[in-house]
C-alpha cells in the first residue's frame, strides 16, 4: 500500500499530505527533514482558520524535529495531542475555564510512549469540554471547524484532532473515546477511527478508572499509521490495572487475517438509532463490498440495542463530579450548558440510579455478547447524519426531520451517541472506516468487532483503503 508524499520541497510552507508512515520513509530516503516537515505543519496551523489548535509549543518541536531519531517508529512525525490528554508543561484544561489556568506536570502513559518511538509533539488540539458532547465548542476556546466546511463540526470530543488531521495540519493526532469521541469524529471528517477493545492502550497516570468506557488512541489518514499507533502504545502498565497485555504485530500483520467464513450481520441503526436515508445506500453498498471482498458469510439477525444516552451520560457524572470537586458551583457560570446541565443532574444522583446505570450496563454487555454468538462483525452507520452545524446544539434532526417533534426530546437528544455508545458500554472494539460522500461531507461506516479483535477490523478497513481508498485530507 504505497502513499506517494505531497510537495516534498516546495518554496512556499504546504502541509505533508500523506500519511504519518510515508513522512518517515520520506526522512529516512533524505527527500525531507522532521525540521522541514515540522515548519510546514506550523505554518499550516499558523493559517489555519479551523480553530483545532489549543495550544503550540514550537520551541520544543523544533528541538525535537532537529534531534529526531530516524530509525524510530514515529522518529520525527509532528503530532497533536488531545486536550483532554495531558503532556508535561501543556495546559492541562480540560477544555473547561474552570481550569485555564492549570498545567500538566506529567505525561501521559500514551505521550510517553509516543514520544519514546521519537514522535515531535507540536500542537494540542481542542475536545468539547470534559469530552461530553459530540462536537467541539467550548467557552474556553470555541468552536472547532470541519475542514470540509467550515461552519460544520468536526465531531467531538476529539474535533480538534479530527480537524488537524484531515484539515492537513499534522498527519496524526491522539484521541480519546469514551462514547463515540474518536468514531464520530472520524465518520465526520474522512478519517480511520479505531475505538479499541477496553483497557488495550493504558490510561493515566491519575486517571479515573470508573466508567469503565474510556479507550485512547488516534485518528489516522490510513490504516497502516493506525496500526503503527498501536504496536507504539498498546501493552500494560501498572498504573492502569484494567489494561491488557502487550500484543505485537499490529502494522506487520496487516491484512494476513483470514476472514473467509467469518459472519457478518448488517444493522445500519442497531435497532433503535434514527439514520440519514441519504447515506443509506452508501453505507450498504460499502457493507456489501467486504463481505463479498472478504468472503465472510453473511447473517441477518433482529436486535435492538437501547439507545443508553442517558444511562452512559449518569455513569459518567462520577469522573465531573470528582474533577471539579469543591469548585461547583461557583464555577457553574464558566461550563457549558451541557455540562452545567450534568451537575445539577448529579445534585440529584442516588446510590439507586448508581444501581440501574449499573443493570442497564450488564444487559446491554449480555445483549452485545448473545449477538455476538451468532456473527463476528456488526455493520453500522458511525453517524446518524452529516457533520451539524459547528455552533452547536447536537443535532435533533435528521435528513431534515425534527426528531423532537416525531420521537420526542429524550430519543432525539439520545440519537447522537446511539450508534457508538453500546461498544463503549460493552468494551468491544468498533472502527469507522471512511465510506464516502453526502452533499460533500463524509459519512462513515462503522464496524463493531468481538472483544480483542481490532486487527480484523484494521484488515476490514485495508480491503477498504486498497479498493476504494479515500482522500488522505480535504486537502487532497
Amino acid at each position: 500500500m504505497e502513499r506517494g508524499p505531497v510537495n516534498l520541497r516546495s518554496m512556499t510552507p504546504s502541509p505533508w499530505l500523506g500519511d504519518a508512515v510515508s513522512l518517515v520513509e520520506a526522512f529516512r530516503s533524505g527527500a525531507l527533514t522532521p525540521s522541514e516537515a515540522l515548519e510546514e505543519s506550523l505554518s499550516a496551523i499558523e493559517t489555519s482558520d479551523l480553530n483545532a489548535i489549543s495550544h503550540l509549543d514550537r520551541d520544543a518541536a523544533r528541538e525535537g524535529a532537529a534531534h529526531a531519531d530516524l530509525t524510530l517508529p514515529f522518529g520525527g512525525v509532528p503530532m497533536g495531542v488531545k486536550e483532554l490528554e495531558a503532556v508535561r508543561g501543556w495546559p492541562a484544561t480540560e477544555a473547561s475555564l474552570v481550569f485555564r489556568s492549570r498545567v500538566a506536570d506529567h505525561d501521559s502513559i500514551q505521550v510517553t510512549r509516543l514520544r519514546a518511538a521519537g514522535a515531535v509533539l507540536v500542537a494540542q488540539t481542542t475536545a468539547s469540554e470534559f469530552g461530553g458532547i459530540n462536537c467541539t465548542r467550548t467557552k474556553l476556546h470555541g468552536a472547532t471547524h470541519n475542514p470540509w466546511e467550515i461552519g460544520r463540526t468536526p465531531g467531538g470530543s476529539s474535533g480538534g484532532s479530527a480537524a488537524a488531521v484531515a484539515g492537513g495540519l499534522v498527519p496524526i493526532a491522539s484521541g480519546g473515546d469514551g462514547g463515540g469521541s474518536i468514531r464520530i469524529p472520524a465518520g465526520f471528517t474522512g478519517l480511520l477511527g479505531l475505538k479499541s477493545t477496553f483497557g488495550r492502550i493504558p490510561k493515566g497516570p491519575h486517571s479515573f478508572q470508573p466508567p469503565l468506557t474510556v479507550v485512547v488512541g488516534c485518528l489516522s489518514r490510513s490504516v497502516r499509521d493506525t496500526a503503527r499507533w498501536f504496536d507504539v502504545c498498546n501493552g500494560y502498565d501498572s498504573r492502569d490495572t484494567l489494561s491488557l497485555p502487550a500484543v505485537s504485530g499490529w502494522e506487520r500483520d496487516l491484512g494476513s487475517h483470514d476472514l473467509r467464513g467469518k459472519r457478518a450481520t448488517i444493522s445500519l441503526d442497531l435497532g433503535s438509532a434514527i439514520v440519514s436515508e441519504r447515506q443509506a445506500l452508501i453505507l450498504v453498498d460499502l457493507a456489501e463490498f467486504l463481505i463479498t471482498t472478504a468472503g465472510l458469510r453473511r447473517v441477518d439477525l433482529s436486535f435492538s440495542f437501547p439507545q443508553g444516552g442517558v444511562e452512559w451520560a449518569m455513569s459518567n457524572l462520577v469522573g465531573l463530579v470528582g474533577e471539579l470537586g469543591d469548585r461547583y458551583p461557583e464555577c457553574a457560570n464558566e461550563l457549558t450548558g451541557e455540562i452545567r446541565l450534568g451537575m445539577q443532574i448529579a445534585q440529584n444522583f442516588t446510590v439507586q440510579i448508581a444501581g440501574a446505570n449499573e443493570l442497564f450496563r450488564v444487559a446491554m454487555n449480555d445483549q452485545m455478547a448473545d449477538v455476538f454468538d451468532q456473527t463476528d462483525f456488526i455493520f453500522c452507520a458511525t453517524n446518524p447524519d452529516v457533520a451539524f452545524d459547528a455552533q452547536g446544539p447536537m443535532s435533533t434532526t435528521v435528513d431534515g426531520v425534527d426528531l423532537v417533534e416525531r420521537y420526542g426530546f429524550e430519543r432525539a437528544i439520545g440519537n447522537n451517541g446511539a450508534l457508538t455508545i453500546p461498544a463503549n458500554l460493552t468494551g468491544n472494539p468498533a472502527i469507522s472506516i471512511p465510506a464516502g460522500f453526502v452533499d460533500g461531507l463524509p459519512v462513515g461506516l462503522q464496524v463493531i468487532g468481538r472483544h480483542h479483535e481490532e486487527q480484523l477490523l484494521l484488515d476490514l478497513a485495508l480491503l477498504v483503503e486498497r479498493e476504494r481508498p479515500w482522500p488522505l485530507t480535504s486537502l487532497s
